[in-house]
């Protein structure tokens, strides 16, 4: 059964902000997640129960993942450097 992908605001307006290569690399892995939502790869985030982060390169995608509810919650996409600053 696939997983809903659902993007946060903030999450949509990163994406955005992207190239349209950039994006489109995004998306396909984000297409991907409704499929397996824990891909080889995938990492979970010390101290969030059901966070998770996947890596694009030199971007990340930090999304949740609510198994009850068959959804994964995009929460926020961005540059390695950048993306890991207000989560910690």
């Amino acid at each position: 059964m696939n997983y809903e992908i659902k993007f946060t605001k903030a999450a949509r307006k990163m994406f955005r902000k992207l190239s349209q290569e950039l994006q489109e690399r995004i998306q396909i892995k984000i297409d991907n997640l409704a499929i397996e939502p824990r891909p080889n790869g995938v990492k979970k985030l010390q101290g969030k129960e059901n966070s998770y982060r996947i890596r694009v390169g030199d971007y990340r995608i930090i999304y949740d993942i609510f198994d009850n509810v068959l959804l994964i919650s995009i929460v926020e996409i961005g540059h390695r450097s950048q993306v890991y600053k207000d989560n910690t």
